[in-house]
């Protein structure tokens, strides 16, 4: 298959994610080609992700998400934005299958979210690279434990581990940290040793809930680059922030919620103020 190359803004080489796909069977992508590299997500094929009319209303009787429809397709790059409250958070938490919708469905690489078994949702998690605001490392372990913690319990080889936590380590530029414990590093460090946590299983998916949230803005900015490296690679990338300037500078694919439904959808977004009409700007 050819791949399907144009230049995209700033000088980038647009991709579609399959590929992406074709070139990593082929040879090794060198990492200045591939801060070259915009994915270009194909909308025209099924979507990987998919809400339909979901609902989430919890016992308290708190409506947290109403009549969402949501389709992403293969390498997309989405913000998930509005204001606290309004939803973002537990979207996340029905893509992780944290929690069930009241009422619709959500797909994900044609499985329906609702109706998995219990006992297959380790090996659906293994497709989805999690990363939070706070971190989450574990302060006994070092670095290579904390990225290898999960493929141990699993009872991986040791070869695999080695070789997938040095990979994980190289890519968010850490290599030599490995023996160093989360308390030494700084935040925005260990937010990188977050990432190559989320990264160890090569998933297909990245799902960020706020990343940048407690970090320095130039920090906040190396970190992203690396979502958009990985990005660029082939993952499908849905984060949750409310950053404004890097939303606004980078002109990704913006949803923004409000009061639990889905007020706007511009594929090359702005963060924006106004998001209490529902209008959809995604052609």
């Amino acid at each position: 298959m050819a791949l399907r190359e144009g230049v995209g803004p700033f000088g980038a080489l647009r991709y579609t994610a399959r590929d992406l796909a074709t070139r990593a069977r082929r040879r090794v992508t060198t990492q200045q080609e591939t801060q070259l590299m915009v994915l270009t997500p194909d909308f025209a094929t099924r979507p990987v992700i998919s809400f339909q009319h979901v609902h989430k209303t919890y016992p308290t009787g708190t409506e947290a998400l109403r009549d969402v429809n949501l389709e992403v397709p293969e390498g997309d790059f989405l913000f998930l934005v509005g204001p606290s409250g309004a939803g973002k958070s537990t979207l996340v938490r029905l893509l992780i299958r944290e929690e069930k919708p009241t009422r619709g469905k959500i797909f994900v690489d044609g499985i329906e979210l609702g109706r998995m078994k219990r006992r297959k949702l380790p090996y659906y998690r293994r497709k989805v690279g999690l990363v939070f605001q706070d971190f989450k490392l574990l302060p006994n372990l070092t670095v290579f434990e904390n990225i290898a913690f999960a493929m141990r319990v699993l009872g991986e080889p040791d070869h695999k581990v080695q070789a997938r936590v040095a990979e994980a380590l190289d890519t968010v530029s850490l290599s030599g940290k490995e023996n160093s414990y989360p308390s030494s590093l700084s935040g925005g460090e260990q937010q990188r040793v977050a990432i190559a946590r989320a990264l160890v299983h090569a998933p297909r998916f990245i799902i960020a809930d706020e990343p940048t949230g407690n970090l320095d803005p130039a920090t906040a900015w190396e970190i992203m680059q690396l979502f958009l490296r990985i990005n660029a690679r082939g993952a499908t990338v849905v984060m949750a922030t409310h950053n404004r300037e890097i939303v606004d500078l980078l002109r990704r694919r913006v949803i923004a919620i409000d009061a639990g439904q889905i007020a706007r959808d511009d594929r090359s977004g702005r963060y924006h103020e106004d998001v209490a009409k529902p209008q959809v700007r995604a052609q």
